[in-house]
């Protein structure tokens, strides 16, 4: 088994990296196999609906967004870190979890239902906490459970030296870590026991409130 560690931060290895790489030291002792994404810190484009996922299943502009479309499949569990930016999730991750988890979903794909995720924030102050409910929204509309630990799931500091002396945050990270690995080893005995996944209904039905 193995979990995707997406780095939304635009620093490939600071506060938000080091929060990530503490879950994944854990991950790694309970046998759980971890690798790293950068998002990167180059310009994303947000969604504008053209819908060309559906023919496809990515998405029609070419970048990381769909590097990630190519491999997601093959994880059991994923981690999505953001650092906190004007109280709210990194511009980046927003665009490109609209975009990613928008191609699976028109595509019917089912790249990431049902399975285990959980959010990773990092701030310096304020926003944490905003930032961990605007992130578990995107979780929960793709049906994938939600990992929780002891607290939620953040550190506090400037730089990465000033994360590792949050002990709280740290030990936050160390729990995360065995609870998904408790998560997918459940869905792992699940499936040996052959218990089927609950039955997807195979129309969406959308409703609009303007008559």
């Amino acid at each position: 088994m193995k979990v995707l560690l997406v780095n939304a931060s635009p620093h490939k290895e600071g506060c938000t990296y080091t929060a990530l790489m503490e879950c994944a030291k854990t991950l790694n002792e309970e046998e759980i196999g971890t690798d790293y994404f950068w998002v990167g810190n180059k310009a994303l484009n947000s969604c504008i609906a053209c819908k060309k996922c559906r023919e496809t299943g990515k998405c029609v502009f070419s970048d990381r967004v769909n590097e990630f479309l190519d491999i997601a499949g093959s994880y059991d569990g994923f981690l999505f870190g953001s650092p906190v930016h004007w109280g709210g999730a990194d511009g980046a991750l927003t665009s490109f979890l609209g975009r990613a988890f928008y191609a699976d979903l028109n595509a019917g794909s089912g790249r990431f239902t049902y399975k285990p995720a959980s959010a990773v924030i990092s701030a310096r102050r304020a926003g944490s906490v905003s930032t961990f409910d605007q992130i578990n929204r995107f979780l929960t509309l793709m049906q994938m459970p939600i990992v929780t630990s002891r607290y939620w799931p953040i550190v506090f500091g400037a730089k990465p030296e000033e994360v590792l002396q949050d002990g709280e945050g740290m030990q936050t990270m160390r729990i995360l870590g065995r609870n998904m690995t408790y998560m997918l080893k459940c869905l792992e005995a699940g499936r040996k026991a052959k218990i089927e996944l609950p039955r997807q209904e195979e129309k969406t039905e959308f409703t609009n409130f303007i008559r």
